[in-house]
């Protein structure tokens, strides 16, 4: 009985092997034609074996005796898969050696889109948490809704910039370096009002030495309200009296214009931010030496650390018109330090932007209303004051009572009216 498929039997199988025959040579694959083969491909070099390329072909098919009618071609094996398994044309694999297919040009416009997402996602993030932090480091202390009486507001926005000598924080050895003294309290070294306005910037110092009214006022602390008597003092007493608010009060009193924001920033912060920056660079027209304030500069360029900064605004005693002069070199070097500050070189650089957000914002002291928002645009209107897009001006100065300077009142009178209307100013200042 023959027990073979019938596909193999007959008297045609030629040689056979293994099916009980004496021939001990397997069948050649010309005769099995489920594992005929078409011609191999080339080596691809020295004593590299052929490798067969492969093709789909129509897969298994139980009606064609089992296997699809494609069979073998020349090309490579066709049988088991619908589709390309292994691929074919090319030796190694479907596209090239190894088996691997090309690799892809890089997709640019989809890298470039992606890398901009990413950048700006990173920045709007740095962006937002850099502000809330430097938010939270605002000392908002001190409050103008305590003030009296007020002159109405007008066009523009007033600031009243004080630099005060306090201590506060310094050690010995700190004092001693800076030439601060040891004074109790605080009184104010430096006044100055910033408009910012349409009609351009201007930066007014206010001499300390200023004779001024204190009016009636309601004590920050006591909450008494204490009358007008028609007390006349240097201005920065009013501050020593009973601090910012009173302060705020005699200047709005006596000029008639309205302040809008307060900030205050003591003797250690100012020398800190300067430090920060890495120094500020300012031309000294004459030299000059004072051994109050430890100052001894020479006339020409240079750029001066926080210690000699904070020497150079305080010293007064090495100038006739000691407290004009002052003045005018602090309204100098407020402007060189405000446009140091919006450098490139600061803003653009982490390593020196955050030391002197963080050494400005814990040393200054603002009113309750007082934003962020507003504070960059006061220092953007003293760079602009430094880069000469504003008027630089002393107040007008009539003549001194007492060793008091006194304003001149018809020249306030027109300076308000314009700042309140923001019109260019035109009164000189002495």
């Amino acid at each position: 009985m023959n027990d073979w498929p019938e596909a193999w039997s007959g008297d045609d199988r030629g040689n056979q092997y293994g099916r009980g025959s004496a021939n001990a040579q397997p069948e050649s694959a010309r005769v099995m034609r489920q594992v005929r083969r078409g011609p191999q491909a080339p080596p691809y070099g020295a004593g590299v074996p052929p490798q067969p390329s492969y093709t789909g072909g129509q897969g298994y098919d139980e009606g064609q005796n089992g296997y699809g009618q494609g069979g073998y071609d020349n090309n490579g094996y066709d049988g088991y898969n619908t589709g390309q398994v292994y691929g074919g044309g090319g030796p190694g694999g479907p596209e090239g050696p190894g088996g691997r297919g090309p690799r892809r040009a890089p997709n640019w416009r989809r890298r470039i889109k992606w890398g901009a997402i990413t950048l700006v996602t990173v920045l709007v993030v740095t962006s937002v948490a850099t502000y809330f932090w430097a938010d939270s480091k605002l000392n908002r202390d001190v409050d103008l809704s305590k003030v009296i009486d007020r002159p109405e507001a007008g066009d523009g926005t007033n600031y009243l910039i004080v630099g005060s000598d306090s201590r506060e924080g310094l050690t010995a050895a700190e004092k001693k370096k800076l030439h601060t003294g040891s004074a109790a309290g605080k009184r104010t070294d430096s006044m100055m009002i910033l408009h910012v306005g349409d009609s351009g910037d201007t930066l007014i110092s206010l001499p300390r030495d200023s004779n001024v009214t204190i009016p009636s006022y309601v004590g920050s602390t006591s909450g008494k309200t204490y009358q007008n008597t028609g007390r006349q003092t240097k201005l920065n007493a009013a501050y020593a009296e009973d601090g910012p608010t009173l302060l705020v009060r005699t200047v709005e009193y006596n000029m008639g214009l309205h302040i809008d924001h307060y900030v205050e920033i003591g003797f250690n912060g100012f020398a800190d931010i300067v430090d920060a920056v890495g120094g500020v660079t300012i031309d000294i027209d004459k030299g000059f030496k004072d051994s109050y304030s430890g100052a001894d500069f020479k006339a020409g360029k240079q750029t001066l650390n926080g210690e000699e900064a904070l020497a150079f605004v305080r010293t007064r005693h090495a100038f006739a018109a000691s407290d004009l002069q002052r003045t005018k070199n602090q309204q100098k070097f407020l402007s060189a330090l405000a446009h140091q500050v919006a450098t490139p070189g600061t803003l653009l650089n982490p390593f020196k932007l955050y030391p002197t957000l963080g050494a400005g914002l814990d040393s200054l002291s603002v009113d309750k209303d007082m934003s962020l928002w507003d504070l960059a645009s006061m220092f953007w209107a003293m760079k602009g004051v430094s880069g000469g897009d504003g008027t630089s001006m002393n107040m007008p100065i009539s003549g001194s009572t007492g060793g008091n300077l006194v304003w001149d009142k018809a020249k306030v009178k027109t300076l308000v009216n314009e700042l309140n209307n923001d019109q260019k100013v035109t009164v000189s200042g002495n």
